[in-house]
């Protein structure tokens, strides 16, 4: 009977641990976003939106001191707060403005402004109007693309540019249809257009996303379901899904101020507004880092990253030797986040190499 006594509290305690360890583990993943919050506090980061004389706004986030300046540009379905996280180191080194692109955020939605050339000539007047110095460009995945264009095409005022994970010439067409973006996000968010919008679009993403079915195939349509039965309990809320890590879902929380139109311009490549990657990378004379995501397929060959080696060499051979190549040892896309001292280091690099004045 001792026996069994103390087998039964081992149990029990063993029990206790699990449920604390798996509650602390939903806490954590539902309140993802707190230390964003809290890092966005900490560097006294302020919100603010400037008309330009088109009647077009951009919204953005600033963090004010006497150093260079830095512009921030997001990537797809996301918002300036995405780099909440790099901007206290970061502001050691800079005055940071980070934009909403349009569609996304605070900034215009209006389907005549998705495309590459019209944003990026209203980042270059950003930079000539609001920031008026020499600033470097830094831009995520075709916030990237943008950047690029910015660094090509925006003259004096653009000291230096790093790209983050470009998807370069896949948005073109190359391999298109093949590649993770296509096949996890701009195919699926097309499909819930032209469906009946039966469910929500956090399940009905669930339901078809490329990760969900290479990595959870049998546990997708449960975990859809729950998205679609927490937005009925809560359709006024961002979909939270506790017991799952919020990396696999924090996106939905950004999804509630993105316009699919925008995605819709990826899909059907008019984004690039009949501009080649080619002829923009080569336009760039200014300083460069590319920040490459390891290279990485599935079994049947589609590219689980934004750009294959291959691609990304022959970037930097446009651009040209004034051009440094960074790759990370994995194929996360999300540099800034994942990899935030490498990114960060790249970025300070623009200083350090003696190609901006800290000086002001």
């Amino acid at each position: 009977m001792k026996v069994m006594k103390i087998v039964g509290m081992s149990i029990l305690i063993l029990i206790t641990i699990l449920l604390a360890a798996f509650c602390l583990f939903w806490y954590k993943n539902i309140h993802w976003y707190d230390k964003y919050e809290k890092a966005l506090h900490q560097v006294n980061a302020e919100e603010k939106q400037v008309t330009l004389p088109s009647g077009n706004v951009i919204n953005y986030g600033e963090v004010k001191n006497d150093k260079p300046a830095l512009l921030l540009i997001h990537g797809q379905m996301s918002m300036w707060e995405d780099y909440a996280l790099v901007l206290p180191e970061l502001s050691k080194n800079w005055h940071i403005y980070a934009v909403d692109v349009y569609g996304h955020g605070e900034s215009s939605h209006d389907e005549n402004l998705y495309y590459l050339d019209v944003n990026g000539d209203d980042f270059i007047w950003f930079i000539d109007h609001v920031i008026k110095e020499p600033t470097v460009v830094s831009g995520h995945s075709n916030g990237a693309i943008t950047a690029a264009y910015i660094a090509a095409y925006g003259g004096e005022n653009i000291a230096g540019v790093v790209l983050e994970d470009p998807p370069v010439f896949s948005i073109e067409g190359e391999g298109w249809e093949e590649s993770f973006a296509y096949l996890d996000t701009y195919k699926p968010l097309h499909d819930y257009g032209e469906s009946e919008k039966s469910e929500c679009w956090e399940a009905y993403y669930l339901r078809h996303c490329y990760w969900g079915q290479l990595f959870m195939k049998d546990s997708m349509p449960g975990i859809a379901d729950y998205a679609e039965k927490y937005h009925q309990r809560h359709p006024e809320k961002t979909v939270q899904i506790g017991f799952l890590p919020s990396s696999m879902w924090y996106v939905f929380f950004y999804a509630g101020k993105y316009d699919f139109a925008y995605g819709e311009n990826f899909y059907d490549l008019s984004w690039n507004h009949g501009l080649t990657q080619k002829e923009i990378l080569s336009a760039i004379e200014v300083s460069c880092v590319y920040i490459h995501a390891k290279e990485n397929r599935s079994e049947n060959g589609i590219f689980l990253c934004a750009a294959s080696r291959e691609q990304a060499e022959r970037a930097i051979s446009c651009i040209g030797k004034d051009c440094r190549l960074i790759e990370t040892d994995t194929s996360d896309h999300a540099i800034h986040t994942v990899h935030r001292d490498i990114y960060i280091s790249a970025v300070n690099s623009m200083q350090k190499e003696g190609k901006v004045d800290v000086k002001r």
